[in-house]
């Protein structure tokens, strides 16, 4: 759903910039929250430049930091489709002669979101391997692991089974792996280093990009400082990634992902905005979730909660919780650009980004940071 309307026509191309393909960050920084920081003032526009490690100079006894605690799955599955009418008694041939007899084709799939136990939704290539009733089985280095394809939704992408009722999301780490987004073309050494070091619940097919500048150390800092920490679940779906192909961006439809509000987390928020101290988002992805869960509010205000989340947030929209916001450097054209636009406004954000590009910082998810305050 779009958040909010407004009145100015926005198009697509209007969140459109030049970034050279040798600013898109293959790996990650280390020491993580050594990467650089840009701050955006707000209220007049004026930018200044830091490293992470410095970012408790720029917050408040008594502020509220909200952190998604969702963690990556080992959601990039290969195998081979299995053809049941060529299946046979292969005992006695050579190995390679038993795969050409029962394979049907090299196949990839990369879960969405489980919509129930063993049932996912999903996106697989080539597609021509993957219709309705297609058995396949993928394998890892822990094993392999059987499914078949349920069905195909008009956007298309597959409804799946995986495994049976005994070896279902488990086996997840013996046949899958950590999927990186598909601007990086480098092997990340530690699948480690695509997740915050609070992640906890998993679920997301990308990782909540601005947490992965934290350390430890650097939260015990914020925390000794008087900064409140609270933590949200929003499993980030790979339609994040996906770029808004129409013109008109109210035409575009988003994918609903999946969130948790505990009540503690919401009492500390509601508590925080009666008492005028700053919320401040620790990613694109905890936005959506508390401007969702105050939208189902009658005062406006997140209560405990869980269900899918589909908030679309252009410039125009009205914030009800959030007050600031720590982001990467998100694609041209995309909804994370639009949101990020409507906390500041889209002239702003594009000549921080213009900024970006000529101070060379480096972009997307292992890129570096901004703090829009």
């Amino acid at each position: 759903m779009t958040a909010q309307p407004h009145d100015d026509v926005l198009r697509t191309s209007d969140f459109d910039y030049d970034l050279p393909e040798s600013l898109i960050a293959q790996t990650p920084m280390e020491p993580r929250d050594h990467s650089r920081l840009m701050s955006l003032c707000r209220a007049d526009g004026s930018i200044g430049h830091h490293r992470f490690h410095e970012l408790p100079k720029m917050l408040c006894s008594g502020d509220l930091m909200v952190f998604n605690d969702s963690r990556v799955m080992p959601a990039r599955l290969r195998g081979r489709r299995v053809n049941p009418e060529r299946l046979r008694d292969t005992r006695g041939l050579p190995e390679r002669l038993r795969e050409t007899r029962n394979s049907g084709g090299a196949i990839e799939i990369l879960l969405l979101s489980r919509l129930s136990p063993g049932v996912w939704r999903a996106i697989g290539r080539p597609g021509r391997l993957l219709r309705p009733g297609s058995e396949f089985e993928v394998f890892g280095e822990g094993g392999s692991m059987r499914g078949e394809v349920l069905e195909i939704e008009p956007d298309g992408e597959r409804i799946i089974r995986l495994g049976g009722r005994l070896d279902g999301e488990e086996r997840l780490h013996d046949v899958g792996e950590v999927p990186l987004p598909p601007y990086i073309t480098e092997t990340l050494a530690d699948s480690e280093r695509y997740q915050t070091v609070y992640a906890r619940e998993e679920g997301s097919a990308a990782a909540p990009t601005a947490g992965l500048h934290f350390t430890e150390e650097l939260l015990g800092r914020v925390r000794d400082m008087g900064v409140q920490t609270v933590f949200v679940t929003l499993h980030v779906g790979w339609g994040t990634f996906r770029p808004v192909k129409d013109d008109d961006p109210t035409e575009h439809t988003m994918h609903a992902e999946y969130w948790e509000l505990t009540p503690e987390a919401a009492n500390a928020i509601r508590s925080a905005k009666a008492e005028g101290r700053r919320i401040i988002s620790v990613g694109t992805t905890a936005v959506r979730l508390l401007e969702h869960a105050a939208s189902q509010s009658a005062d406006g205000l997140p209560n405990a909660g869980s269900g899918w989340a589909d908030i679309f947030i252009t410039p125009g929209y009205r914030f009800k919780v959030v007050d600031a916001l720590i982001t990467n450097f998100h694609l041209p054209r995309s909804t994370l650009l639009m949101l990020t636009s409507a906390i500041s406004s889209r002239e702003m954000m594009l000549d921080a980004y213009k900024e970006a590009v000529e101070r060379r910082y480096r972009f997307y998810s292992f890129g570096d940071a901004m703090f829009i305050h």
